[in-house]
């Protein structure tokens, strides 16, 4: 186990599994209503032409095809054993019942794969659904990625994303009375919003009960409309002592049962267009690390601190 100052997925997957696990990402091939013409045909302003943040995947392949490919660079580059499939790409509750149950089956049928991931948008899980995601919480080990980037609605609007805060508490909600793990996806950076607002967030998630959060720092990819916006110089990014920084002070505000699932995050270098920074991942997160030794916090410090205030 290592010894983070806060609650590291990782160690969890190593408690489970007595193993390290690895996330395989899978696109299967879903749309989103945010492009479909459902809800908009342009997506999220951050989102490249093939889903954010799905990078290195071998497309227009059978599931299983994937995660077999993926499954051998882990095992080269790690000597991997087990693997989680990570439905990563768009939205991936978004199609009827019987095609999601005929997809999660494909990949839990690959050898060595202990588990699911599953990414979504809380517009995408009615009921039927939920239902379906509650039945993988008894077969195998679940998690279920929602995105919510931001908490404020203006935020939410000047994103595209095509949906408001309460459809994400609703569907936080509707997936705690399944018993379905959820891990909440935030960026922190987003143009418009003050540094309290965005710490802000971090009491939202305490509220809501979410069971996971996967922090992402603003970056601009390629042939996104946020391209256009940074080019313009109508953006300002953080610089990677802001963002550090400003991750500490987030981790130290949440509930230090919340598991982390992600510090920071890039589009890779064929992708990326700033701040390059963020490449250098491994640097962030020796750096956040540092910054919380420095302080001697932790996850939870200050959000531990309020709950004694108020007795």
């Amino acid at each position: 186990m290592t010894r983070k100052r806060y609650n590291a997925f990782s160690d969890e997957l190593k408690r489970v599994f007595g193993c390290r696990v690895h996330r395989v990402s899978v696109d299967a091939g879903f749309s989103c209503p945010n492009r479909d013409g459902s809800l908009g045909t342009g997506g999220c302003i951050y989102c490249g032409g093939r889903g954010s943040g799905a990078h290195g995947i071998l497309r227009d392949a059978p599931v299983a095809e994937q995660i077999e490919a993926g499954k051998g660079v882990m095992v080269r580059k790690y000597k991997a054993k087990r693997f989680i499939a990570y439905f990563q790409a768009y939205s991936n509750t978004y199609a009827p019942s019987e095609t999601l149950r005929k997809l999660y089956d494909q990949a839990l049928a690959v050898s060595g794969v202990v588990g699911l991931i599953v990414g979504t948008r809380p517009d995408c899980l009615p009921p039927e659904t939920v239902g379906l995601l509650a039945e993988y919480v008894r077969r195998t080990y679940f998690w279920l990625e929602l995105g919510l980037q931001s908490p404020l609605d203006r935020t939410l609007e000047l994103l595209r994303r095509g949906h408001d805060s309460a459809a994400f508490e609703r569907a936080v909600a509707a997936c705690r009375d399944a018993g379905i793990r959820v891990c909440a996806h935030i960026i922190l950076g987003l143009p418009g919003e003050s540094r309290e607002e965005m710490l802000d967030t971090a009491r939202v998630l305490n509220r809501l009960g979410v069971d996971g959060v996967k922090i992402h720092l603003l970056h601009v990819m390629k042939d996104t409309p946020l391209e256009g916006l940074y080019r313009s110089g109508g953006l300002e990014l953080l610089d990677r002592d802001a963002y550090v920084g400003l991750v500490c002070d987030f981790l130290e505000l949440l509930r230090p049962e919340i598991s982390i699932q992600r510090l920071t995050g890039d589009g890779g270098h064929d992708h990326l267009v700033a701040p390059l920074w963020s490449l250098r991942k491994f640097e962030v997160l020796n750096a956040i690390d540092c910054e919380l030794e420095r302080r001697g916090t932790r996850q939870g410090s200050r959000f531990q601190q309020r709950k004694r205030s108020n007795r």
